[in-house]
């Protein structure tokens, strides 16, 4: 059974609208039709009616009685779906933080958090830490220049941590500084990160991406750029690397938003092989 909880339902009633007992716009065809397409599951077997025949009920029975990668996959598609119906409407998100809150929920399914009697399921992610990381990057504009850049790599490196990233410090080669490493997955990613008054140039792209060329065919980079990237720079730095960029704007819309790092960095990755673009922003990934 899957740790979702009571109220998890809650919330995933508002965000498929099932509380009338329909499942977004799907019909009874359009409904097995989805599952038996996108996630190969028999959604009418009996096993998921115990509780009524609506699409709603059967969906809640659902997520409940499969295992915890079989309901972060659902979600992920009903949130493909979804977003593809509110585009195709034009429609403005009406529930507050709705992708950051699904995030959470499908971090703690892939975490494997389950809750125990008369214990409080561990959260995905402290909600508290969010507000604390934000003050932290805020704070960080106060400093005097020279101690940004020190005080940046800590602020990504506890970034990193609070995500599970299993970030490193900072370590010296022969000729050469990295500002760190972390991994997503099972990827290995270097990191450069630069807090300084003008946007980043392709000089300093190449020259990062020179430092991954040097290393293992399998390593790949990420660049964080306070000041974010000239689009001359960018233009330059050209496409098809082995680095996505980040910027202030995208650490500052994550926290806000609570998007969890994690699914920000996969979803640049996955934008990045599909595009060649290094840099595509958070707002951009993330509409709602």
């Amino acid at each position: 059974m899957s740790v979702i909880r009571t109220i998890d339902i809650l919330f995933l009633d508002e965000l498929f609208e099932m509380q009338s007992g329909y499942v977004l716009d799907f019909s009874n065809r359009t409904f097995a039709a989805f599952f038996a397409n996108e996630l190969n599951i028999d959604i009418e077997d009996d096993a998921y009616c115990s509780d009524g025949t609506a699409k709603a009920r059967r969906l809640r029975c659902f997520l409940k009685l499969v295992d915890d990668e079989t309901a972060a996959r659902t979600l992920e598609h009903l949130w493909e779906y979804r977003v593809a119906l509110r585009l195709r409407a034009n429609a403005q998100e009406t529930i507050p933080n709705a992708v950051g809150r699904l995030l959470e929920l499908i971090n703690r399914l892939r975490g494997g958090v389950r809750p125990q009697p008369q214990v409080a399921p561990a959260p995905a992610f402290d909600t508290a830490k969010v507000q604390e990381l934000k003050g932290d990057l805020i704070s960080l504009g106060n400093l005097e220049p020279h101690q940004r850049g020190f005080a940046f790599e800590k602020f990504l490196k506890k970034l990193f941590g609070a995500y599970n990233l299993q970030p490193q410090d900072a370590f010296r080669n022969v000729g050469e500084q990295i500002d760190g490493s972390f991994l997503l997955g099972s990827e290995v990613y270097l990191l450069e990160a630069k807090w300084q008054s003008n946007p980043v140039d392709a000089a300093a792209l190449h020259t990062f991406h020179g430092k991954i060329d040097q290393k293992a065919r399998w390593t790949r980079g990420l660049f964080v750029s306070h000041s974010g990237f000239s689009e001359v720079g960018l233009d330059a730095f050209g496409r098809g690397k082995s680095v996505i960029c980040m910027d202030g704007l995208d650490l500052f819309d994550a926290l806000d938003r609570s998007i969890p790092l994690n699914h920000i960095l996969e979803k640049k990755v996955r934008s990045a092989a599909e595009t060649g673009s290094v840099f595509i922003r958070v707002r951009d990934l993330f509409p709602n």
